[in-house]
């Protein structure tokens, strides 16, 4: 066994409370302090919400006027786990810096930030107000949102093309790969727990049990399972294409009714990895949304809108990427160079190509998010929310089963509407 990595802390490192957070913001952070419209300290009220695993986060208001910010701080170890688990502070300012880059590459789903401290790891962004919430407990309570899959589809095309060698030089492209590989903590905690882990035992997986028993035992024992499994797991290490979110997920994203009205959060796994990755981990989370509807009561008509949901943010996805590969103002880079192929017929095929293993890696790393959810380290809300434990394992193997196809056959699935239909088939 490896020994547990020493927990290491800056020495100028703080961690926050609801007492001391107000005087630090005051002292350090005038953007965020004027975002309040306030310069004093006694007007603010803290509250802490984080009900994540890596970090905690405030909301912090201004009594006076209910101005609101919200304040993140990594933790030097895995909350859930406590300090024999330690993880570096570094990635807030891989997060720090991702939420840069999306911002300008997709301004209009992603929160303003108003200050960053890098010994602290801590950073004081836009407070996105109800009725937005964190979708995941949207799509558990059955709310209808009109424009969210077309909007993230459209964040995924933006700020995967923008930071891809279809936008930059062979020059630029490796300089960013060269930045970003120093995220590489977090990709070995991705690497364990996605990649690895689920297929062998290992005292970090659980599965609803007995039920799931023999299911697991089969994931163990299924070889070709296991062989495409790491071929997934080497694309994910190897290919560097565009700075990847890399953990986009239903609890990475707000959401509201309102049109335009979605915004992504928490990129600290940001890095350079395979396109697919990220857009594989979000309608990952809208098939598990879908498999676990048979154990919520909204109906047979929204478990049907998710699944059109996916097609949506497929489609949307491939004809923003598209029309920025179109426009020589935005596809200025190294990849399928313009004076290689220009406008022509060429154009085309290099596109629909691009596109056919893009889909592939994308329902592949789907499989990979999904089966890892059910069996692995950490699951989802909407299928542990279910509490009759027959009924829960029923919506995983839906799960499982679907996952397994994908991961064997993603690149020979032709369509979205393919990938769907197979979900749908594999309903208990």
């Amino acid at each position: 066994e490896d020994a547990p990595a020493k927990l290491v802390v800056p020495f100028d490192y703080t961690e926050q409370s609801v007492t001391s957070l107000p005087e630090y913001l005051a002292k350090n952070a005038p953007a965020a302090m004027e975002a309040l419209e306030t310069t004093s300290p006694d007007d603010i009220e803290c509250v802490e919400m984080g009900d994540g695993n890596l970090n905690l986060v405030f909301i912090v208001t201004n009594t006076t006027n209910q101005k609101k910010i919200i304040v993140k701080q990594a933790l030097p170890y895995v909350r859930c786990v406590g300090e024999e688990w330690p993880l570096t502070l570094e990635r807030a300012y891989f997060e720090y810096r991702a939420l840069c880059v999306e911002k300008e590459a997709c301004p209009e789903f992603v929160p303003s930030l108003y200050y960053f401290s890098k010994p602290n790891g801590l950073m004081a962004m836009e407070y996105i107000p109800p009725p937005n919430i964190i979708l995941r407990k949207g799509l558990i309570q059955g709310i209808i949102y009109p424009t969210m899959a077309h909007d993230m589809g459209t964040f995924c095309a933006k700020t995967l093309f923008k930071t891809s060698g279809f936008k930059l030089s062979e020059t630029e492209l490796r300089q960013n790969v060269q930045f970003w590989e120093a995220n590489s903590e977090m990709c070995a905690l991705t690497e364990l727990v996605i990649f690895t882990e689920p297929y062998i035992t290992a005292k970090n997986n659980r599965w609803t049990s007995p039920q799931l028993d023999a299911d697991k035992a089969a994931i163990e024992n299924d070889v070709e399972l296991k062989i495409a499994a790491s071929k997934w797991k080497n694309k994910f290490v190897t290919e560097t294409q565009a700075l990847l979110h890399a953990d986009l997920h239903s609890g990475s994203v707000m959401a509201s009714p309102a049109p335009g009205q979605t915004f992504v959060i928490d990129p600290e796994f940001a890095f350079y990895g395979p396109m697919g990755f990220d857009t594989g981990a979000f309608i990952a989370n809208l098939f598990l949304a879908y498999m676990s509807q048979a154990g919520h009561d909204n109906g047979e008509a929204y478990a049907d809108w998710i699944l059109e949901q996916i097609i949506t943010f497929w489609s949307t996805f491939e004809t923003e990427f598209i029309k920025l590969w179109d426009d020589a103002s935005e596809h200025t880079g190294m990849a399928f160079k313009r004076q290689l192929l220009g406008d022509s017929d060429g154009l085309k095929r290099a596109q629909k190509e691009f596109m056919s293993t893009m889909l592939g890696d994308t329902l592949g790393f789907a499989g990979m998010k999904m089966l890892r959810r059910i069996v692995g380290i950490a699951h989802v809300e909407d299928l542990e929310s279910i509490q009759d434990a027959d009924v829960r394992a029923k919506c995983e193997r839906h799960g499982l089963e679907t996952a397994k196809v994908f991961i064997k056959t993603a690149p020979s699935i032709a369509t979205i509407l393919d990938a769907v239909e197979i979900a749908k088939s594999n309903k208990p």
